[in-house]
């Protein structure tokens, strides 16, 4: 979020496409106004059988009527007729009877045993509760392992919630299968073992943000009790200072473990939603002296939620949100200030750091076991083009994307997606990029909330079609066309944030200092949604469905906002989907947006097409000679901040460190013996990772931009090596400039156990 600075049931392999003919099972999925010249306003229907039925049996009542001869005087004549009008009577009584009964009860559960069945490789209904071994679960009552609306959860601790789903969707659970990746979300969306289909099926996604990554306006109690507080960092600090009861650093813990429930993972896939985008921090992996983050502690957390996702159905789009010394300077880099990343004296060696972090992460989702639960990853949230520069960022974002598909080899199904920011420049500056590479998608944020701007043209302007007043027409002519062209120019595109925040109205949005938003109206208004009436629901309503239709693979901005100290209620209500639901601002069914741009006159169709290799087929990983003789080399020869004869005493790390690897879940109530990986997925990338070199100083790397060049070498300096040769092939992680080394010399991130 831009903000300012202060395994398939019958043993197929995961992915594995449905047998010819399970697809055309599923319901249709309906697609954003944009996809089609032919636009329209309305949601696509479900199509039934109600009207050939209904036709059918009128056609034959009219061809008996046909056969017989109106105005013969025989008595043959009056006992046809009388025949047919005692025919006609029971026709209607037994439609009167057949209709309501094949509507109520056969038709929908033919529905529901087609979804169900086209879902699981068992054929199994997931209502019935027989999905995986069918008994044995001890989060349900009834022992059993899989269950859809109306069913009953039971949750660590012993309390029970029950889920509710009416979109079709159905959780999976199963203690002797705890990879089983049946699960579904709704019915429009295919299950965890099923393709994704980047042309037409569509992410409805939400963000667990404020979850691993504090940030001020969404948790913002911590910052009312600790007031000097203005990131993470200082945030860290403070706790630690504090050694009085309900002080120290465990209450970040009590926050991973309390913020984000089961039942927050079950609403939003009842919501109708498909994907969470879960940020987290480099120090679940590991800190170095002097960071004053809670390390190697929130990782079992996060695998608890990766864990939550696949029972419900969810696909995660993992995101790396902080970088070694900043990638943006934003609060929730970790650190507020300075960019320290790609940038100053520091620059490269952040830079070494981060691709170690990147490559573990890697090696842990590329696992079988997480294949199918993360398709995604963000590698850098929302890096500062601005001031990093683009060929710099490019020849990073190459030299990750070398690394990583040397872990995971080339073409869909290996590994994730790679998810690139935008860097705040637009998507058009990305067109043509890394043409060949293998699968890559850009991710952009859009918001008005920080383009400082009044923004305070009413959006409370009626109901229904008056609703909104601008602010609909602004998202949809804002967004939508340039995101259907970067669909064309670079590929995949999603919008990784985005909220109903028109304004920049919100307690500590715009962090903790005092400001004064650039809002034209009052504040109060929007941070206490108690007073907001039927015109401001519609209007935030009408914002949010059109922000949903012009950006088509979306994320909302986020799940849950935390409430205030003071007030004891949420106080950025425009940010929090959960809460949107409970009003009535955020729809119950995102498909709901579907034609929201079309009915504000706003078309610009996307051609439906995207090429082969940008979703893994043919020709990934094939990168153009052109792109790799620009930007093969690595480390770039130039970084901002430091002046061009000087980049050769520009400090390093030496390749000789332990790399810390991140454990598997420990699992329980469990009979069988089952892998659960060891979270290194390629046992051939036994490589070291970068360390700092004994006898060598080096700057502050969160504090470096002011800092001298060192007048000598100390770690080699900026040596590049090229990577253009190996472009069109497998490359191996040693293309990263770390030496082999025995794969004993790793240590694990967190080795705690905890109930999944």
């Amino acid at each position: 979020m831009e903000r300012y600075p202060d395994f398939s049931v019958d043993g197929s392999a995961p992915g594995t496409p449905l047998p010819p003919g399970e697809a055309d099972r599923f319901l249709e999925q309906p697609r954003a106004s944009f996809l089609e010249s032919n636009t329209g306003n309305s949601v696509q229907s479900t199509p039934n059988n109600s009207s050939p039925l209904l036709v059918a049996n009128k056609h034959e009542t009219d061809h008996e009527l046909q056969q017989a001869k109106p105005g013969s005087g025989t008595k043959r004549g009056r006992l046809v007729i009388l025949t047919l009008v005692g025919l006609g009577v029971l026709a209607v009584i037994v439609l009167a009877v057949v209709l309501p009964v094949y509507f109520k009860v056969i038709k929908p559960r033919q529905n529901q045993d087609n979804l169900t069945s086209g879902s699981s490789a068992s054929g199994s209904s997931a209502g019935s509760g027989s999905v995986g071994s069918g008994s044995g679960n001890p989060a349900s009552p009834s022992g059993a392992t899989s269950g859809g609306d109306g069913s009953e959860i039971i949750v660590d601790g012993g309390a029970n919630f029950t889920y509710k789903n009416p979109f079709g969707g159905y959780w999976v659970y199963d203690p002797n299968d705890p990879f089983n990746n049946n699960a579904r979300p709704n019915s429009w969306t295919p299950p965890l073992n099923t393709s994704w289909d980047w042309t037409t099926d569509r992410i409805y996604g939400v963000n667990l943000g404020g979850l691993f990554v504090i940030e001020p306006f969404i948790t913002p109690s911590f910052f009312e009790k600790y007031t000097t507080a203005v990131d993470e960092w200082t945030l860290s600090e403070a706790m630690a200072a504090d050694t009085g009861t309900g002080g120290g650093l465990s209450q970040l813990e009590d926050h991973y473990n309390t913020f984000i429930t089961e039942q927050d993972i079950a609403e939003i896939a009842g919501a109708g939603l498909n994907w969470i985008r879960l940020p987290i921090p480099y120090w679940a992996i590991e800190t170095w002296p002097g960071e004053p983050f809670l390390a190697k502690t929130s990782w079992k957390y996060i695998l608890r939620v990766l864990g939550w996702a696949r029972k419900y159905g969810l696909r995660v789009n993992l995101d790396l949100h902080t970088i070694p010394g900043s990638q943006n300077g934003y609060n929730h880099s970790g650190k507020l200030g300075q960019v320290n990343f790609l940038n100053g004296v520091m620059g490269i060696a952040n830079a070494q750091r981060t691709l170690n972090y990147i490559r573990i992460i890697t090696e842990f989702i590329a696992q079988q076991e997480y294949l199918d639960v993360v398709p995604m990853f963000g590698i850098v949230n929302e890096a500062l083009l601005s001031t990093i520069g683009k060929d710099q960022l490019t020849d990073f974002y190459l030299e990750a994307h070398n690394m990583i598909r040397g872990i995971t080899g080339l073409g869909a199904g290996n590994g994730p997606f790679i998810s690139i920011h935008d860097g705040f420049v637009g998507l058009d500056s990305w067109a043509g990029f890394l043409p060949g590479s293998d699968r890559i998608n850009i991710d952009t944020h859009p918001y008005f909330a920080f383009d400082n701007e009044p923004n305070d043209s009413p959006i409370a302007t009626g109901l229904g079609s008056d609703a909104g007043g601008i602010w609909p027409a602004q998202a949809c002519n804002a967004w939508g066309p340039d995101i259907n062209s970067s669909r064309s120019d670079f590929g995949v595109t999603i919008a990784g944030e985005f909220s109903n925040g028109y304004n920049d109205c919100g307690l500590f949005l715009k962090g903790t200092s005092s400001y004064t938003p650039s809002y034209g109206g009052d504040c109060n208004l929007w941070q206490d949604a108690s007073t907001w009436n039927d015109t401001v629901i519609d209007g935030v309503k009408a914002f949010a469905l059109a922000s949903m239709d012009a950006t088509q693979n979306w994320f909302f901005w986020t799940w849950k906002i935390g409430n205030s100290t003071a007030n004891n209620r949420v106080e950025s209500p425009l940010w929090s989907y959960q809460l949107g639901l409970e009003g009535g601002w955020i729809p119950t069914d995102p498909r709901e947006a579907v034609g929201a741009c079309a009915a504000q006159g706003v078309s610009q169709p996307w051609n439906q097409t995207f090429q082969s290799w940008q979703t893994g087929g043919v020709g990934a990983g094939t990168i153009a000679a052109t792109a790799t003789a620009e930007f093969g080399v690595w480390p770039p020869a130039q970084i901002s901040g430091v002046a061009v004869d000087q980049m050769a005493f520009v400090p390093t790390y030496t390749p000789t460190g332990s790399v810390a690897t991140l454990p598997p879940p420990t699992l329980t109530a469990t009979t069988k013996s089952i892998s659960e990986g060891n979270g290194w997925f390629d046992s051939s990338d036994t490589t070291s990772a970068a360390t700092a070199i004994a006898g060598c100083s080096y700057p502050n790397a969160w504090d470096a931009i002011s800092a001298t060049v060192p007048a000598t070498v100390c770690g080699g300096g900026v040596v590049t090596t090229s990577t253009a040769a190996a472009a069109s092939t497998v490359i191996s992680a040693s293309t990263t400039g770390v030496i082999s080394v025995p794969a004993t010399t790793s240590t694990t991130a967190d080795d705690t156990t905890i109930t999944q």
